[in-house]
């Protein structure tokens, strides 16, 4: 039984490698933009609208209306980004019910590379909310003991996101693989539902946590004025 789909090699020539994590990285992200491309080529705005547009609508909506119960301002202008990393971990989940499709998310390379794109993105969403100096303050607050701290916090929140996700999708998949091979159907097939259930919350857990991050590096810290002093009589 196989730990990881990067075990799995279609081609390699010397140092490159094709591997299972790769190639179904890649069927994926053109699963996902085919559909979309397919569900919103005739978009309409009156009563009557297709199936698809409503599936999308209702996704598109329910994931700003989590962004904005997060806490931030214009949820609209990161749901490309969160909506993304949603709908990749929850398809990659659903994938796992294919034969022979093992999804990248059991792989700590893909994990990794989702973590740190939630790394680089939680900076360049604070910087353009509140600015560079801004953002570059929040490191020093409430002193500047705090800075040494706060680069460890960017770091351990990263290396978390990717080993929270990386042990959930793949302890799913070895316990199936394990029932398959010393129990009867019932139990892997229940399992296998199981895991789907885990894989969609793990994937809006990653999406609620990447939110939180970015919404911690876009709010903008109220400072106190002091009350002018009464004018002497």
């Amino acid at each position: 039984m196989r730990l990881s789909p990067d075990q799995l090699i279609f081609w390699q020539h010397g140092l490159f490698r094709l591997n299972a994590t790769i190639v179904f990285t890649w069927v994926i992200m053109l699963v996902l933009a085919l559909g979309s491309l397919l569900a919103t080529r005739h978009l309409a705005t009156g009563e009557r609208r297709s199936r698809w547009q409503n599936l999308v609508e209702i996704i598109v909506t329910g994931i700003e209306t989590q962004i904005a119960e997060i806490g931030l301002v214009t949820p609209r202008k990161y749901v490309p980004f969160i909506g993304t990393l949603f709908l990749f971990v929850g398809a990659s989940s659903l994938s796992s019910i294919i034969p022979g499709f093992e999804p990248p998310t059991g792989s700590l390379s893909t994990t990794v590379a989702l973590a740190l794109c939630v790394f680089v993105a939680v900076p360049v969403f604070g910087v353009a909310a509140r600015g560079l100096g801004g953002y570059l303050a929040s490191y020093v607050q409430p002193t500047v003991i705090m800075l040494p701290f706060n680069i460890i916090s960017e770091a351990s929140r990263t290396l978390a996101l990717a080993v929270r996700l990386f042990g959930n999708m793949m302890s799913g998949a070895m316990i199936v693989g394990i029932l398959v091979s010393i129990t009867p159907l019932i139990f892997p097939v229940v399992m296998t539902a199981l895991g789907l259930l885990i894989g969609m919350v793990q994937a809006y857990i990653f999406a609620i946590l990447a939110a939180v991050y970015i919404a911690a590096a876009t709010r903008k810290t109220s400072r106190k004025t002091a009350a002018p002093a009464p004018a002497p009589t």
